[in-house]
């Protein structure tokens, strides 16, 4: 007799590669990502604006005797749940450097090139706008490339563009994650205390000595990986530093060996075979010893790293980036001043850093690299695609969005011009992109 199953059933029973896991859950973020958005900007300038921003305000306090830790709402999403977006990251920057798209150095070179070329040519054309002023620390805010958004608009083209593209796009990315996540760590952090930091350092080593021990067991790992993300939020290091640390030291090495789990499963289940049915519904009971030592072969089989990554991706998804976006998005805007606030310097320093730098850093320098030699295009990919990439390169949403926060906190004014700066260059961006690559890139088989 066939079963049915519901549609949702046939996308969990549909096997798919860590790669493709990535770019499903990234396409799935940025289309959540977007109504968030919407419905930040609609809270902020609807008639409930001030019980918006006043709920977000709202501090909430964990007290255990004399031990407190108080935060508002605002703090608490962009400190201790976007670690959990950065834990993410760093798992994904470790697989890809280890197995994935980073992996293989000829492969690798033109998006590490190219993705340098984003980070600082747009620093650079922020900076020669607002150089002096004091809104000259924002120069990180457009180096960074919303990863989610970016992949989103790519996978929308469907076969219009090649895979090849796609991964490119994907390398670029986690290259500019890393490269953002130094930038915070380096240059975003206004004071650091070195006794916290020193603990966060040997939670740290803890971690990496779980490993070493091979503990393959999660929940050591997140007791050590809550303390260090405490003693980093005490150290003055941006706390979200503590999730990509964190998940440099998880296990990307499975107990079991991959090449003998065939063999192995192949055995138990002729031998569960071997067992008579006790009845309809029950099994021998040394069936069920059969079934959990396979459970046990599939678990040693995997890898803590792969296992997180693929646990966290949803809830990060559904719960951490619409949060982040409903509560950093959402900015009360005066259409009658708007032009004067986009001409603003730090505006102007993000639009043009934004959409311009990105343009000649990541298409500009792989122009160029291709030219030297020193790296290739793509298979079946054109120039014409990689220029269209670079516009996607430039939808800066929630890393810039982050980085303003950080490199502006406490002047609402600046934050305020920064974020119409990035929502006005990632529309573009995003838009051009899309529109240059479904009507008018060239593709190779033309």
């Amino acid at each position: 007799m066939k079963k049915l199953y519901a549609p949702w059933e046939k996308v969990f029973k549909k096997v798919a590669t860590p790669f493709e896991e990535f770019i499903h859950a990234q396409t799935t973020t940025g289309l959540i990502l977007m109504i968030m958005t919407v419905v930040a900007l609609v809270l902020a300038n609807s008639p409930i604006a001030s019980s918006y921003e006043h709920f977000f305000h709202t501090y909430i306090n964990l007290e255990v005797g004399s031990w407190k830790l108080s935060h508002s709402i605002h703090h608490w999403i962009n400190d201790g749940l976007m670690a959990i977006f950065f834990f993410i990251i760093g798992l994904e920057i470790k697989r890809n450097i280890t197995v994935g798209e980073l992996s293989d150095i000829k492969v690798a070179i033109l998006p590490i090139i190219a993705a340098i070329g984003g980070m600082v040519i747009p620093a650079l054309i922020y900076l020669s706008i607002n150089g002096g002023l004091d809104s000259a620390r924002g120069w990180g805010i457009p180096m960074a490339t919303d990863i989610a958004f970016a992949i989103s608009a790519l996978v929308l083209l469907g076969k219009r563009v090649p895979t090849s593209l796609v991964t490119f796009l994907v390398a670029l990315a986690i290259v500019d994650d890393l490269g953002a996540v130094v930038v915070i760590a380096l240059f975003y952090t206004n004071e650091i205390h070195i006794f916290w930091l020193l603990l966060a350092l040997g939670a740290f080593f803890g971690m990496i000595a779980l490993n070493r021990f091979g503990i393959h067991a999660v929940l050591p790992y997140f007791i050590v990986g809550l303390l260090m993300w405490y003693f980093m939020l005490e150290s003055g290091v941006h706390a979200t530093i503590a999730g990509v640390i964190a998940a440099m030291s998880i296990p990307s090495r499975p107990k079991y060996v991959p090449i003998t789990f065939s063999e192995h499963t192949s055995r138990l289940l002729h031998e569960y075979d071997s067992y008579p049915i006790a009845t309809d519904h029950m099994m021998h009971e040394k069936q069920k010893a059969i079934l959990q030592n396979i459970k046990d072969t599939i678990d040693a089989v995997g890898t803590p790293a792969s296992r997180l990554e693929h646990g966290l991706h949803l809830p990060v998804s559904l719960l951490v980036i619409p949060l982040f976006a409903l509560a950093n998005a959402g900015i009360s805007i005066d259409f009658s001043s708007i032009n004067q606030s986009i001409m603003q310097p730090v505006s102007l320093g993000i639009i043009f850093g934004l959409i311009g730098g990105k343009i000649v850093g990541i298409a500009g320098l792989s122009w160029l690299a291709i030219k030297l030699k020193i790296a290739t295009l793509p298979q079946n990919t054109t120039m014409s695609q990689i220029f269209g990439v670079s516009f996607l390169g430039g939808i800066g949403f929630t890393m810039s969005i982050f980085v303003a926060e950080l490199a502006f906190l406490g002047n609402s004014e600046l934050i305020f011009q920064a974020k119409i700066g990035i929502l006005a260059a990632s529309l573009f961006a995003g838009i051009f992109g899309f529109v240059w690559l479904r009507y008018i890139a060239k593709s190779s088989n033309k």
